[in-house]
């Protein structure tokens, strides 16, 4: 496979995505909730989420219209993150895709609203029920089962088991001396989960066997820790200019990573074991048209950003 065919699939799927979300994230909301909603999400991203839903969706030939909401709706669950995130009663950062972080931007109320609208977002747009989030005049072709078992999918990668429980554990760990394998659980639900639940978004939307969506969350799991690996080495070895974020932020706070866990060459060496990890269960798929997720996964752990 060429690199200039990856480049071609991804600019195509990301320009999709970007359209959906400009479509269906408001400028109306009330008293400029939406302006800073869209500023939090739109133009700005690697999208690796929805590349991640929409790559998988197409290794199972996956319905379209339910892949396109399943890779919005989990890139709005991450932007909302993000905001929460970047406040001051959390990571309290000002840096967010080489930009003034939402709060910063629209003040602490107006960002909290903002994460909280585009969460509630992330549903509905799984969920079309009415010519307002589907084409004019035309009904949905999602099946009502899908929107759900997306929503439960979703869900749980968010939720106290994923993202939401994963961050808690963050907080309460800061000054902490964690050891490899509670730094490993932090992550795997702080970061990996939605990763992982991306990955298994976009199965759901076609017809995976049971062998097949094992091996694909397998590849999601080992996906979404070398992930953080890599932004652990990288929060250490990048200037914030590269990063669109603040380095060494996590250092600064006295957090535990997987840099000053392990040693930054021990990391690195990780990061390509997880890769591999990630290749082999893809391998035991068995499915013929998953060159976009082997490519993702070699992208996750070369990137400098």
């Amino acid at each position: 496979m060429k690199q200039a065919d990856y480049d071609s699939w991804a600019r195509t799927e990301i320009d999709a995505v970007e359209r959906a979300l400009e479509a269906w994230v408001p400028s109306d909301a009330p008293a400029g909730l939406g302006l800073a909603m869209r500023y939090g999400v739109l133009d700005g991203g690697k999208r690796l989420r929805p590349l991640l839903v929409l790559a998988a969706s197409q290794a199972v030939h996956g319905l379209r219209e339910a892949a396109m909401r399943a890779a919005c709706a989990v890139e709005l669950i991450h932007a909302y993150s993000l905001i929460h995130d970047d406040m001051p009663c959390m990571d309290n950062d000002v840096l967010r895709r080489g930009k003034p972080t939402v709060h910063v931007q629209f003040g602490e109320a107006r960002a909290m609203l903002a994460g909280d609208a585009m969460q509630a977002l992330a549903f509905e747009v799984l969920t079309p029920c009415n010519e307002q989030l589907g084409a004019p005049g035309a009904a949905s072709s999602v099946p009502p089962a899908l929107q759900a078992r997306l929503c439960s999918l979703l869900a749980r990668s968010a939720g106290h088991n994923g993202m939401a429980g994963g961050q808690a554990i963050d907080l309460a760990s800061i000054g902490l001396p964690l050891d490899e394998h509670t730094l490993r659980d932090m992550h795997h639900r702080k970061t990996g989960a939605l990763l992982q639940g991306s990955v298994l978004m976009g199965a759901a939307c076609g017809s995976a066997t049971a062998e097949q969506w094992s091996a694909l969350a397998d590849y999601g799991d080992a996906l979404g820790l070398a992930f953080q690996v890599i932004d652990d080495i990288l929060d250490v070895t990048q200037a914030s200019v590269t990063l669109g974020k603040t380095a060494g932020k996590d250092i600064d706070n006295n957090k535990p990573t997987y840099v000053t866990v392990l040693g930054l060459e021990a990391a690195r060496r990780h990061a390509h074991e997880l890769r591999d990890k990630a290749q082999a269960a893809l391998a035991r798929s068995g499915l013929a048209d998953a060159a976009w997720l082997s490519v993702l996964a070699d992208k996750v752990v070369e990137r400098d950003s």
